[in-house]
């Protein structure tokens, strides 16, 4: 027999299901005349209606939603025109060659239509069909839309694809819209002359969100609406609780943090994501110490992670290697570093004491977990133990290690400390 599931779980369910949603992420964009979701659907609204041609740019760094919004755009025309779009999609990281997204438009119109598709036809075959394509669409009261994503990269090289593409468009039997989406701001610049004339100028730039623009989205991700299928005592009950939270000033506090690392719409998702993976299962409500949670987590640095289960003769070489470099001490190698660890022991008497073998065992790990790295190749022909090496982690993630590390010894951290602060 099948457990119930628990209303937390259901809850974090229905949470979890809008956090991986970008339509319902970004829905509260339709409510006013001004975001560019308005903007771009009116353009591409008018077009469609009205059978004329247009271009457009939306510009902004990535994270920011201009996919989305141009998914909530084309899912909104197909409900209204679903028989007279047609939608061709081409990545300039895939197809930043010519002949190859030449090739790649022909293979979407035939699947679009219905029409065989020849694998041998020539870049000509298909810049010749394609024109065609576009006349018969435009006669036939049908637009085509190119989404062409990570545009700056198609405007590389002798631009023939724009050129053909917005030159094609130039007809009054055509009917298209090329929709170009990049992360660059100055992408308009990088086309010729011959494609910028033939080009319409129209650019929407998306910026990151404002803390209030924040706000009123974690509200809108996180807040239960009454029909989300949960009971209504548990839905006002975690309602009034985030509310609270809301206004708590280490919450505010947290966001401002997430700001200044990466205000973007998608590292905001990933954020309240891992917030809803520390929902207290007990209590079945968000907290405070939730939100800080993933905050932490997202702040941790891949560095750490390697320095957490060092052995203490590793802590070791890696504190001698920043006293050598504290030292200014600019080009050292194993053997300087046993000479410094040689020292340590002669002067404190510790019972750390490991043959030259077994320290270059722990030497080789810490190059294979890339926290340290021998110099340029130059000397790539000698012995590894002669090789010149440099420490690949900042002091302050090597004083972070010795204080997670319990089983540090209290004369390490101590010459760390006295190194650090001379």
């Amino acid at each position: 027999m099948v457990a119930a599931v628990s209303l937390p779980s259901q809850a974090q369910a229905v949470l979890r299901s809008r956090l991986c949603d970008p339509v319902f992420i970004h829905s509260a964009l339709g409510s006013s005349l001004d975001t560019n979701y308005s903007k771009l659907k009116y353009l591409v609204a008018s077009s469609v209606s009205e059978a004329c041609n247009n271009s457009v740019l939306l510009l902004g760094p990535r994270g920011c939603g201009k996919a989305a919004v141009v998914d909530m755009v084309l899912d909104d025309l197909k409900e209204e025109h679903p028989d007279a779009i047609s939608v061709i999609r081409l990545n300039g990281m895939l197809h930043n060659d010519d002949n190859c997204a030449m090739k790649e438009i022909a293979r979407q119109l035939c699947l679009e239509h219905q029409l065989s598709f020849s694998k041998m036809a020539s870049s000509d075959d298909n810049t010749e069909f394609m024109i065609d394509m576009l006349r018969e669409c435009g006669l036939a009261h049908k637009t085509i839309l190119f989404i062409l994503e990570e545009f700056d990269l198609f405007a590389q090289g002798k631009q023939r694809l724009l050129y053909s593409l917005l030159d094609a468009m130039q007809s009054l039997t055509s009917q298209a819209v090329v929709i170009g989406v990049s992360c660059r701001l100055d992408a308009d610049q990088l086309l010729e002359k011959r494609v910028r004339s033939r080009f319409s100028h129209r650019k929407l730039l998306f910026i990151s969100p404002s803390l209030d623009d924040i706000q009123r989205l974690v509200e809108h991700l996180l807040i239960l609406a009454k029909d989300s299928g949960l009971p209504s005592k548990y839905i006002a009950d975690y309602n009034s609780r985030l509310t609270s939270i809301f206004s708590d000033k280490k919450f505010k506090g947290c966001l401002n943090s997430l700001m200044d690392a990466d205000a973007t719409t998608s590292n905001i998702q990933r954020f309240l994501f891992r917030a809803v993976s520390y929902m207290d299962m007990e209590s079945g409500f968000l907290s405070v110490e939730s939100f800080l949670k993933a905050l932490s987590s997202m702040q941790r640095q891949p560095k750490m992670d390697s320095l957490q289960d060092l052995s203490i003769l590793e802590l070791y070489i890696l504190v001698c290697m920043h006293r050598l470099e504290s030292k200014e001490q600019t080009s050292y190698n194993f053997t300087s570093i046993m000479k410094e660890y040689r020292s340590i022991q002669d002067a404190y008497k510790t019972s750390d004491k490991y043959a030259s073998t077994v320290c270059f065992r722990a030497f080789e790990h810490l190059s294979d977990r890339e926290l340290i790295s021998f110099g340029d190749n130059r000397w790539r022909n000698q012995a590894l133990e002669y090789r010149p090496v440099k420490l690949l982690i900042s002091s302050r993630e090597l004083a972070e290690s010795l204080k997670l590390n319990t089983t540090c010894p209290a004369v390490l951290q101590k010459l760390f400390d006295r190194e650090r602060y001379m």
